[in-house]
């Protein structure tokens, strides 16, 4: 409410000149018409109708009406966008041209436990009633837009999953030939070993220098566990080296992981979000047509 003062020159007219009954649970405002002489009845609904459309149609019923405005018993004028239902819950002055109105509308009767227990009742069915004559109807065409957006991620991934095969694949060969290598310089060490142990020196010599390699081994899988956080573990190191292979290749091939990671996850969740929509208890579709799309 916008706080104006009603106009100082209105006349005051009395309050049966302006009457509010409820009929059928709405309100029904009778009015005299200033230029037609001829009472008019206004059925509004309080919860939709706000006092500006009322006032509009009380200026189209009388075309003589240049001025409609409402305001309340303290003077403050009443905003056209309040709703009629909470105009109704006070008195107010309807200033018609520069006649004043003085309307003090019914209190209106309290539903009894009983109808509104019906009338819950009767929402409750109506609802029931809206969602099952378009449930199905939405489930189509969500379904529709998740083939859609799988279809779509589909296509973008297509060529990063044929650039990632190839970043995998080499990695995987790289991988392997370094684990090659370990396994000839571990041979190769244990041959040395041995041929200096019985052809070149005695076990009295070798004796420490295979106990310092055993314990520069201990020092390098310590220096593993204190740089990675992870036990030296062969498959775990395997997967290791691999992703440093894979990351490395791929910044030099500018393939976006991020991006890739980014839209396998959509893609996966909108394949959840279709699978749960398919499911028997939400989609009520007929069987033939869920074994043609299917």
């Amino acid at each position: 409410w916008r706080g104006l003062e009603a106009t100082p020159h209105s006349t005051l007219v009395p309050s049966d000149e302006v009457t509010i009954n409820y009929r059928h649970g709405l309100p029904v405002i009778t009015l005299m018409l200033p230029t037609r002489s001829e009472r008019c009845q206004f059925t509004v609904k309080p919860v939709v109708t706000t006092v500006g459309a009322f006032l509009q149609d009380v200026q189209r019923e009388d075309k003589g009406i240049e001025k409609a405005e409402v305001f309340a018993t303290d003077g403050s004028k009443v905003s056209d966008a309040t709703l009629m239902e909470v105009l109704l819950m006070n008195d107010f002055k309807l200033v018609i041209n520069n006649r004043a109105y003085s309307v003090s509308p019914p209190v209106k009767d309290k539903l009894s436990s009983e109808h509104a227990t019906e009338m819950e009742d009767i929402k409750s069915l109506v609802h029931r009633l809206f969602v099952a004559l378009h449930l199905e109807d939405h489930q189509i065409r969500k379904e529709r837009e998740l083939l859609q957006k799988l279809d779509h991620l589909k296509g973008e991934l297509l060529p990063l999953e044929q650039m990632r095969a190839r970043i995998m694949n080499s990695a995987d060969a790289k991988t392997s030939r370094l684990l090659w290598v370990g396994l000839a310089l571990m041979s190769a060490q244990g041959g040395a070993l041995a041929w200096l142990t019985w052809w070149v020196y005695s076990w009295d010599i070798m004796e420490p220098v295979t106990y310092f390699i055993t314990y520069g081994s201990a020092m390098a899988f310590y220096a593993y566990f204190v740089l990675t956080k992870q036990d030296y573990i062969y498959p775990h190191a395997k997967d290791r080296q691999l992703l440093h292979y894979f990351y490395r290749k791929s910044k030099k091939q500018r393939f976006n992981v991020e991006r890739y990671n980014k839209l396998k996850d959509e893609l996966a969740e909108a394949e959840e979000s279709l699978r749960r929509l398919r499911q028997p208890l939400h989609l009520r579709l007929p069987i033939q047509e869920i074994s043609d799309k299917d």
